[in-house]
């Protein structure tokens, strides 16, 4: 008869708290080890200890996901000669499920050695998955791609930074469309290089339409109508005075550093990433429109695809997923993504998605069919919804092993 100790781990930077519970619930032993090499080695001996005195045949070892301060710990456990012959198990927990199984507990506290208790008996409810450990050089290009999701969503906030920033000097500039992208050549020497909003309403028009063909390398085809456009545009901003608009202009120029700064780290990442996935013989960039980068960001967060059961599992595991809603003969026509999911795999699917529409005519036919269903958070909508229709062609292209033939192709 199986008779496991369950282990529950609550991991900080600085201390592991750790609760042993016997398959009836009953708290054996709780204590604290630091979070190293040393600490780990303590909380193996504590384990033999038990095996020692009590009777149990295996052990079951749980820990949230919580940022990079438990790949250490998982990893030494794992490669424990020790727990290996025991059969031990070492379990990622999703912190949101372990989350919402705390709910059911009335009048618990929130502290570490209640957290540690709730991860060790929500192994003991058997509620888990079955995991299997990635390889090294997933994990080492896990490192890379999730580097580069953050610099994406930094990038991201500085630009809404600059834009709000921007309003203070030329709150009409965005809101009169004269440039499709604030963030291009032409745009940005407009924003930089005049003092305030009424150097440029007041400048001698052709002069401003020479500036801006200079600045537009020629690109523009009536850099005269534009000229006109823009001085409408500053002539409509709110004023600042000299002292104000020196303090944004500063502002915006150093905001702007940041934002070049993080473009060539996404550079560099990008350059190192592509290296990398020279080891990494896939069929996945047979699909126009999956790149390297982005092949790297689904490879690194799936692993071995055969950890998943089906392309519905993988979707889910993704986020890619919708909640359902129904009781009696009633059932939600408008339900929500679900919220828990691997972030990483789900912004590389989407990103993905949305440059495969753009070569794939299958995929695009999709996305425009569902864009058309509704009216309102169209295209967030329609890429989702084609982002869950990649996930299908991703499961089937990794298990497979097969080139990607476009439909039109067949």
């Amino acid at each position: 008869m199986n008779n496991p100790l369950f282990v529950g781990i609550d991991v900080s930077k600085k201390d592991n708290h750790v609760q042993f519970l016997n398959g009836s619930g009953e708290k054996l032993n709780r204590f604290a080890v630091a979070n190293n090499q040393i600490g780990t080695s303590n909380l193996v001996d504590n384990i033999k200890k038990v095996f020692s005195n009590m009777d149990v045949n295996s052990v079951i070892i749980g820990l949230e996901s919580t940022s990079i301060y438990g790949d250490h710990l998982a990893a030494s456990l794992r490669q424990d000669e020790f727990l290996s012959h025991v059969d031990g198990s070492v379990h990622v927990l999703n912190a949101k499920q372990v989350a919402k199984f705390k709910e059911s507990y009335a009048d618990l506290q929130k502290n570490d050695t209640v957290d540690a208790f709730v991860i060790a008996d929500y192994l003991r409810f058997g509620r888990i998955s079955k995991e299997v450990p990635m390889d090294e050089k997933y994990i080492a290009l896990r490192n890379l791609t999730r580097a580069r999701f953050q610099a994406a969503q930094n990038l991201t906030r500085e630009k809404t930074r600059f834009v709000d920033t921007l309003f203070y000097k030329f709150s009409d500039l965005q809101n009169s469309k004269v440039f499709s992208d604030t963030f291009g050549t032409t745009s940005l020497a407009v924003i930089t290089e005049f003092f305030s909003v009424d150097e440029i309403a007041y400048m001698d028009l052709q002069e401003l339409a020479d500036f801006i063909n200079e600045k537009g390398k020629g690109k523009f085809a009536d850099s005269t109508t534009i000229a006109k456009e823009l001085q409408a545009a500053a002539r409509s901003s709110y004023r600042l005075s000299k002292t104000v608009n020196e303090s944004v202009n500063q502002l915006l120029a150093i905001r702007l550093i940041g934002i070049k700064a993080i473009q060539n780290q996404i550079k560099e990442l990008d350059k190192a990433i592509e290296n990398y996935m020279q080891l990494f013989p896939n069929t996945l960039t047979s699909v126009k429109g999956i790149g390297p980068v982005y092949c790297a960001g689904i490879l690194a967060e799936i692993g071995d695809i055969k950890r998943f059961s089906n392309q519905a599992a993988l979707a889910k595991f993704a986020g890619l997923a919708w909640t359902e809603y129904q009781s009696g003969g009633f059932k939600a026509a408008n339900t929500r993504m679900i919220n828990s999911g691997n972030k990483y795999l789900k912004y590389y699917l989407l990103e993905a998605s949305n440059k495969v529409r753009v070569h794939d005519a299958e995929f695009n036919r999709f996305y425009q069919l569902k864009f058309k269903e509704v009216p309102n958070h169209q295209h967030k909508r329609a890429l989702a919804l084609t982002a869950r229709k990649l996930v299908r062609l991703v499961y089937c292209l990794l298990s497979t092993n097969r080139l990607y033939t476009p439909p039109t192709q067949m």
